[in-house]
């Protein structure tokens, strides 16, 4: 019926060191009764963690440094180089045209340029009987995935426990990402366009200053964005599904569906049982997915993240106007970063570690402190703890799904 591939990882938006990087689904192809969203990595195609857990805290730095960077390139990545180009063949597979990059002599360095999911549709479908998709997890990897599927004429099923749901992050999103997810601005909070950096002697460093006027880095908020991706899914036709997913039943041949039990939680019928039937499953369900459980993906290393969104007094709130904050120290965190984004109307102050989960209280204390001068007099709204993957899992694909 259908078959999942992944080659080189990101085929949705992750979060990295609390920037949200996008990678799109592109390229799709319908034809009789098929479909192949097609695409590769530029190297060997294998797949590999992008960043070890040792290397966080550095990491968190140079994604901001790299936003800042990349905010006024307003042009998509494009797809391959002049010389990989040159070396593009084409392969076909199962009735479609598949670009394929021959590997070449010069190429050692693994690149994630070009990276995407893989679905292509197997063997001709039974007469009128279209593809049928189900997406576990509406955050933004998830929604836009959904997005993608269902503008491609796929009957797609976006399932999500909590349509208000607020995950700890820290929200920044280079300019880039809102022309290649087709965002509005109206969604963006703030546009930061200074970035402080302190050390954990409290030594500050400033950037932002080369940018021009047009540049900013994005603040969103995730129940905003998040809610936008999927709202854009349904009108493009995915069935918008407010459901917890509880697992699923796993094939015994080519031809037979995926079926998966969740319980409904839409106000009529809150808590009853339902299932539903696909062809193809896609897990977007997070560091606690239960879609990686189903197809044993195995166990991987994640982090906590942890997160108060805070109402400071109007005076300190202008200093935020179009500025962030990002702390570094054995006191706020011993291999993340701790922040202090700025929302609508508040601010969002965070921390996560990977090594010292339990710590994480200390740490959240440690964050407050060092910036209690610029917070002090805040009222707390909201607190939010989630854990965050660190990188894929053993396992990514069996059969015909896939996280």
């Amino acid at each position: 019926m259908a078959s999942l591939m992944t080659s080189g990882g990101p085929g949705a938006p992750v979060a990295t060191a609390g920037f949200i990087v996008p990678a799109t689904l592109r390229n799709t192809q319908l034809s009789h009764g098929k479909v192949a969203l097609r695409g590769s990595s530029t190297g060997n195609g294998e797949a590999t963690p992008i960043l070890s857990t040792n290397c966080m805290q550095a990491a968190g730095i140079a994604a901001a440094v790299a936003a800042f960077a990349a905010s006024g390139h307003h042009r998509r990545a494009k797809f391959a180089t002049a010389s990989q180009a040159a070396a593009v063949r084409t392969v076909p597979m199962a009735g479609v045209t598949v670009p394929h990059l021959s590997q070449q002599p010069h190429q050692q360095q693994k690149s994630l340029r070009g990276a995407r999911m893989i679905v292509c549709a197997g063997n001709e479908l039974p007469e009128g009987h279209k593809l049928r998709v189900a997406v576990v997890g509406g955050g933004p990897g998830g929604a836009s995935c959904a997005d993608s599927l269902a503008k491609a004429g796929i009957e797609t099923y976006l399932i999500e426990r909590k349509l208000d749901n607020c995950k700890p992050c820290g929200g920044a999103i280079p300019l880039c990402m809102l022309e290649e997810f087709d965002l509005p601005t109206n969604i963006v909070d703030r546009k930061v366009r200074k970035m402080t950096m302190i050390s954990p002697t409290n030594k500050e460093v400033q950037i932002g200053s080369t940018l021009a006027d047009d540049e900013f880095i994005g603040m969103v908020r995730r129940e905003v964005l998040d809610d936008f991706l999927r709202q854009r899914a349904k009108k493009n036709g995915a069935t918008l599904i407010n459901g917890l997913f509880m697992g699923m039943t796993m094939p015994q041949s080519k031809t037979e569906p995926y079926v998966l039990t969740y319980n409904d939680l839409n106000q009529d019928n809150k808590g009853a049982k339902r299932t539903l039937e696909v062809d193809v499953v896609i897990g977007g369900d997070g560091a606690n997915s239960r879609v990686a459980k189903a197809i044993e993906a195995g166990d991987y290393e994640y982090a906590i993240a942890f997160q108060e969104r805070m109402r400071i007094p109007e005076d300190k709130m202008e200093y935020y106007k179009e500025r962030a904050e990002m702390y570094v120290g054995e006191d706020v965190s011993p291999d993340f970063y701790a922040w202090v984004f700025p929302k609508c109307d508040h601010v969002a102050v965070g921390t996560g570690t990977v090594i010292d989960k339990k710590g994480i209280q200390k740490y959240q204390q440690g964050i407050r402190d060092r910036a209690r001068s610029r917070i002090e007099g805040g009222e707390i709204l909201r607190v939010e703890a989630h854990p965050i993957p660190e990188h894929p899992r053993p396992r990514r694909v069996n059969g015909r799904a896939a996280l």
